[in-house]
């Protein structure tokens, strides 16, 4: 059939040549966006579903897309890179003390989310109880990407910093359960059912992410690749077994990716900031081109009649399910009443709410469109509204930390035949190393400070050269003494010269020293 023929044809080197064009331009006026929409406090994302929506067909671009599969599918794919970049970046000394009651928050209080919002959608919109828990299942989900973005940005205290990005990381998982449980053709299955699936599905999900991550990050700290931009590819496709193995073997791969994410970020690799800045791109690209294909997907001229529907369920979820979860997830826990207001209102929505609104377009669920419609225009309307105002909302709650001692940039490059590292240690803006002299630092022995790089000139120091701000160290270590090195830089970098006696990690020379992880 011509018709048929015509659809099936191959790409070809003009047709690629178009297609680069077009992606180039994209990300191009993207990054350039990125710049507008850090001045403005506003979340990328509403910049790149814009960009999106100019190409549609509503826009400037005419372009006609409607493919909602392949949209969940390169959202998944997106959603993937996103967390393990999350997960790279989240400092476990950080977010430990919070683990618990982000747990609590991510299990008790999507429960408590979903139950309120399908309530509101079921009783003031008249949709059916199916239609209205699936919306209160896909709106419950706070977006890792709109939290990483933002609150990286804001000095927030340490303790509400990680519940936000240890409950975004988390709450993916059970939300994805219930969204297609909700989604499944027969009746919804008894609570006690679904509680169980979701707890097997996030133990088997967490079992293989930290067997994955552990056994990634000590692989890469004993095996010296040949080439150091060998270590973000391999640090990112272990990220990614974790989610395709976790999610094989029927658990949630979501919370795998994270998982062993986190564990490589804080593994102390070597070549860590090449690596963590090849990952930050990688979750820049996903975030582009996801969110540039939600808005392609997206028909504007359909979406009056479900403006006011979307204003009020988001009413509602933001201003009483979101509340209302953070209070009765957070019972057990001791949290102030300005940090769980702070929380309440953090609770940002982004990509994955409108992802997971593709589930039942696909599964051909009965007003399926103007479930995706509603959540797009609720995810955009209060996304506008919550992240400019959570800088102000707290400074008013006196939320906002003054900024510490800025940490050290450590590069490990391992030394396998000779059974030694280089650590090239960069002194930023804001360090306690600054003022230090070279002996002063009380380096652990089997480890010395070999080199110094300062305003572009190299020299080797004295016991009594004073380090400055923007000096760049090259640190030699003997393997059994590496990681107590790491640490005693860090402890200056923190605390000064000083940094034994006050309790902070040191090599065991001062009085109250103590040995303690990245």
């Amino acid at each position: 059939m011509p018709g048929l023929a015509r659809r099936e044809q191959p790409l070809t080197v003009h047709h690629l040549n178009q297609l680069l064009l077009v992606c180039s331009l994209v990300l191009l006026v993207a990054v350039a966006a990125v710049r507008i929409s850090s001045r403005s406090g506003l979340p990328s994302l509403l910049v790149y579903l814009g960009i999106g929506i100019a190409m549609g067909q509503d826009g400037v671009g005419n372009v006609h897309f409607n493919n909602a599969e392949l949209t969940q599918v390169i959202g998944y794919a997106a959603l993937v890179v996103i967390l393990a970049e999350g997960g790279l970046g989240t400092k476990w000394k950080e977010i430990k003390p919070a683990l618990p009651a982000a747990t609590s928050l991510a299990l008790v209080g999507i429960a408590v989310s979903v139950g309120v919002t399908a309530t509101a959608a079921h009783y003031l919109i008249g949709l059916e109880w199916r239609q209205a828990l699936i919306i209160g299942a896909v709106v419950s989900s706070t977006d890792a990407a709109a939290v990483f973005s933002v609150l990286r940005k804001v000095p927030l205290p340490a303790r509400v910093t990680g519940i936000l990005e240890a409950e975004s990381g988390f709450n993916d998982a059970p939300v994805v359960i219930l969204v297609v449980a909700f989604c499944t053709a027969g009746p919804v299955e008894h609570w006690y059912v679904l509680l169980g699936e979701i707890t097997l599905e996030l133990a088997i999900g967490a079992a293989i992410g930290l067997a994955v991550g552990w056994l990634g990050s000590w692989g890469l700290r004993h095996v010296a690749l040949p080439a150091s931009g060998l270590y973000p590819i391999a640090v990112m496709a272990i990220a990614v077994t974790a989610y395709a193995a976790g999610a094989l073997a029927h658990g949630s791969g979501f919370l795998a990716v994270y998982l062993a994410a986190m564990m490589l970020g804080n593994a102390k690799l070597p070549h860590w900031p090449a690596t963590r800045g090849f990952a930050e791109g990688l979750g820049w690209i996903a975030q582009i081109g996801m969110f540039v294909l939600l808005g392609l997907l997206v028909t504007p001229h359909e979406m009056g009649d479900d403006i006011v529907p979307a204003l009020v369920i988001g009413l509602v979820l933001t201003m009483v399910a979101r509340p209302l979860s953070v209070v009765v997830g957070l019972l057990p826990f001791r949290i102030p009443w300005q940090e769980q207001t702070l929380l309440s209102w953090a609770g940002l929505r982004g990509a994955v709410p409108i992802i997971l609104a593709t589930i039942p377009m696909v599964s051909g669920i009965a007003e399926s469109r103007r479930i995706f419609n509603i959540v797009f225009v609720l995810v955009v309307a209060y996304t506008l509204i919550q992240g400019p105002t959570l800088p102000w909302l707290a400074r008013k709650l006196r939320l906002g930390e003054f900024e510490g001692a800025a940490d050290l940039g450590i590069e490990s490059a391992p030394l396998e035949r000779l059974r030694g590292h280089l650590l090239s240690v960069a002194i930023p803006k804001g360090s306690r190393m600054h003022g230090v002299e070279v002996a002063e630092l009380r380096m652990p022995s089997g480890a010395a400070v070999t080199l110094v790089v300062r305003d572009g000139t190299s020299f080797v120091p004295l016991p009594t050269t004073v380090l400055r701000r923007g000096d760049e160290l090259l640190v030699v270590a003997t393997d059994p003494v590496r990681d107590a090195a790491e640490r005693r830089l860090r402890a200056v970098g923190q605390g000064g010269k000083l940094a034994g006696w006050l309790g902070l990690a040191g090599n065991g020379n001062g009085p109250h020293s103590r040995h303690s992880g990245q």
